[in-house]
């Protein structure tokens, strides 16, 4: 089997890919850059090649690229969500063109990649397939002024409020409406002379006209805006769950805890313990397990998948907050020695046995 990385050339998440390529016995994958993708270089793929497309995120020059942009955004600036979109089906339809104009095999359908970076799409996909999700609004806010009327319409007070094509907590804020006019957005947006940056720092921001300017600049790229799911408690923190799924099935899972309602591990989120966590739950364990099957089964022409999955607090329910096309990067973590990348090159040589796959 000859694999090819489409990436950024020297990014960790290529780098360890190619590791446990390498540590199959297969040889060093080959690696077309984002780059060449998106200022037209000819990409030659070997025929029969396997192609893996790994995320364009963490340069620069790509991310200005994929906008279509004059120059770059500054470091951390959250700019041009629904333009970075666009571009990035337009570079997944050139390298599944090139895939398929030179014989070449895919392990990811483009079609799935962007369904999952699209909130608002894959909530509508999961409800769909009967997996269980927070309530969303049915519609994107044009603004802050629109949000507040449609919270005040449906009365709920304490939201998530997520940019349609985000990653990573980009832009997300946890939104809480209280008596008497209270509020209190918790979020790792700095907001910085009218124009928003990511932070890896977790803010609280309880001045409306601070809420409505953030939420202002998102809206024109889309928003999804889901109901505050109360996260089941472990240790003191509030706990979610990555799962990543490989050929189908649960492969690593890694337990996110936070005492904010952000549990993303670059927020300050720390990883649980897994064994803790699936005592407290119980049976309902399983439960969530066989709801990230029925996840990855929406998913079927797609490798892996990350799900994230949390559980209600009493354990007794649980629900898909999101799906993550690239949610496969947990450094460090082992399952009968094998990373995510292992796992998924052993799936891989299983489908090459059996003919699933070149």
């Amino acid at each position: 089997m000859h694999l090819t990385v489409v990436g950024n050339p020297g990014h960790r998440r290529v780098t360890l890919f190619t590791a446990a390529a390498v540590r199959a016995g297969l040889a060093e994958p080959e690696v077309v850059s984002w780059q060449d993708v998106l200022t037209g270089v000819p990409l030659r793929l070997r025929p029969g090649t396997v192609v893996r497309v790994e995320s364009p995120g963490e340069d620069a020059e790509v991310d200005r690229l994929l906008r279509g942009a004059v120059v770059p955004a500054e470091p951390g600036e959250i700019v041009g969500g629904r333009a970075w979109y666009a571009g990035f089906a337009a570079a997944l339809d050139r390298v599944a063109a090139a895939a398929r104009d030179q014989g070449a095999h895919l392990l990811a359908d483009p079609a799935e990649t962007l369904l999952m970076f699209d909130k608002t799409a894959c909530h509508a996909r999961l409800l769909g397939a009967g997996i269980p999700v927070p309530a969303a609004l049915p519609g994107s806010p044009a603004s802050w002024a629109q949000l507040r009327s449609w919270l005040d319409e449906t009365g709920w007070r304490r939201v998530f409020v997520k940019p349609c094509h985000g990653s990573s907590a980009s832009g997300v804020i946890a939104l809480q409406l209280g008596s008497g006019g209270r509020i209190l957005a918790t979020t790792s947006v700095e907001l910085s002379g009218g124009r928003l940056f990511n932070s890896l720092r977790v803010r609280h921001y309880r001045d409306e006209r601070d809420v409505a300017a953030i939420v202002d600049r998102l809206a024109p790229d889309g928003l999804q805006v889901q109901r505050w799911l109360p996260k089941a408690g472990l240790d003191g923190r509030v706990v979610d769950l990555r799962v990543v799924t490989v050929a189908g099935e649960p492969s690593h899972v890694v337990v996110r805890g936070s005492r904010s309602p952000m549990t993303n591990l670059h927020l300050g989120g720390v990883r649980g313990d897994l064994c803790a966590l699936r005592a407290a739950a119980g049976r309902h364990y399983a439960e969530g397990l066989a709801t990230c099957r029925a996840v990855a089964a929406c998913f079927r022409g797609s490798l892996h998948t990350g799900v994230d999955l949390m559980f209600a607090a009493g354990w007794r329910s649980h629900a898909v907050a999101e799906v993550n096309a690239f949610g496969d990067l947990l450094p460090g973590l082992h399952v009968d020695g094998r990373d995510t990348y292992d796992a998924e090159v052993a799936a891989l040589l299983t489908c090459a046995r059996t003919g699933a796959v070149a």
